[in-house]
């Protein structure tokens, strides 16, 4: 092992770009803040894959896990719901909003959307060529006067007609919808005969952050389907499509069987769920992100030049910073997105971030801001 980085690489993602030392320090730091799907699987959810992995099982979702997971997100959100577990959150949004739209139908979305810039086109394609249709808003935010302008902005046979809106919860950009945002949405969304989805990859960031009952930001407002996350809190992988609107779930499986999604051994998707869902862990590790980033805010305010491009509000900073001290701290072996504009830089916190990871950056980045002597 090495005492610096003599070697490193570029990784240039779309509008992702970030080096990734090929040689590791001892020095280096152990836990990053580019995304929190970089972080291991929590305990809880590495016991109940090990119980998982005790005995024989059923298979193709025909196993006690996965009974027990969908029951318990039925009793998360306090409602009878159609529970289906997928591999990955592209695959929970493409599906579900393909399963609500037909080809020539559109989607309603926030023009810096999960499913707009880093699907690679995944909705269109299972839906055969639906579009979408973006809308500029504040913090990433869909808003009712957007849906009512792309709704009314055409009406003839030319045009996709609008069937879908689709909300990010977080957004992209580290907002969270309040109940009453949601509710307008639901209501315009109703007025205007269409569905609404969710896209919660970090929908318990979202409810950490609003300390309300799930069923408050999602089927008591509207939403008929959601894409709940799991591999971003915890889980090493798998998502939850949750039809709130039942009659929407009909054939579902046979959608996920079609795309590859139905997995023969089920229970090593759904048995994590399982393990953080009891006791409302899946709760615990968001809250704890959530503080994390709280922290990271504090301290960066703290330091001269570093300016935050968007609120605060879940588990995720937006800061902007000079590009010699970006540089400086990935030569420090710091791994972070810096994909808005010149210099915008995403630090994302995860349920294992520790106060010291927290402290180590901002004392590193103190460092690389302090003018040259």
């Amino acid at each position: 092992m090495t005492s610096g980085w003599p070697f490193s690489s570029w990784i240039a993602g779309g509008n992702h770009r970030f080096i990734v030392p090929i040689m590791e320090s001892a020095a280096a730091p152990r836990r990053h803040f580019a995304s929190d799907n970089y972080a291991g699987i929590c305990p809880e959810a590495w016991n109940a894959l090990a119980e998982a992995n005790a005995n024989h099982a059923r298979a193709y979702g025909d196993d006690e896990y996965t009974r027990r997971a969908a029951d318990l997100i039925r009793d998360v959100f306090e409602t009878h719901c159609e529970v289906f577990f997928v591999f990955n959150g592209t695959a929970a949004n493409s599906l579900s909003l393909a399963h609500m739209c037909q080809s020539y139908h559109s989607v309603l979305a926030s023009d810096v959307a999960h499913i707009e810039v880093d699907e690679c086109g995944a909705p269109q394609f299972f839906a055969n060529g639906m579009k979408l249709l973006l809308m500029p808003g504040d913090n990433g935010k869909v808003t009712p006067a957007g849906i009512e302008k792309l709704v009314k902005k055409r009406t003839d046979i030319h045009y996709p007609k609008p069937r879908v809106v689709s909300i990010t919860q977080s957004t992209e950009v580290g907002s969270v919808y309040s109940v009453d945002e949601i509710e307008a949405i639901g209501s315009t969304c109703k007025k205007h005969g269409l569905r609404l989805h969710m896209d919660g990859a970090r929908f318990a960031n979202a409810v950490a952050a609003l300390g309300v009952a799930p069923k408050e930001i999602t089927w008591k407002v509207g939403v008929d389907v959601l894409s709940f996350g799991g591999s971003k809190n915890g889980l090493p992988l798998g998502e939850a499509v949750v039809f709130f609107n039942k009659d929407l779930a009909r054939e579902f499986d046979y959608r996920c069987k079609q795309a590859g999604q139905l997995c023969s051994k089920m229970r090593y998707l759904s048995a994590p769920w399982v393990g953080v869902l009891q006791n409302d862990v899946w709760l615990k590790h968001a809250r704890h992100a959530n503080a994390m980033a709280e922290l990271m805010e504090t301290r960066l305010k703290a330091i001269p030049g570093v300016s935050f491009l968007f609120p605060r509000e879940a588990n995720a900073v937006f800061v902007e910073l000079p590009k010699p001290a970006i540089e400086g701290l990935w030569a420090k072996g710091w791994l972070f997105y810096n994909f808005i504009g010149k210099g915008g830089c995403r630090l994302m916190c995860a349920w294992d971030t520790q106060p010291e990871d927290v402290e180590r950056f901002a004392g590193d980045l103190a460092g690389q801001m302090k003018p040259a002597s």
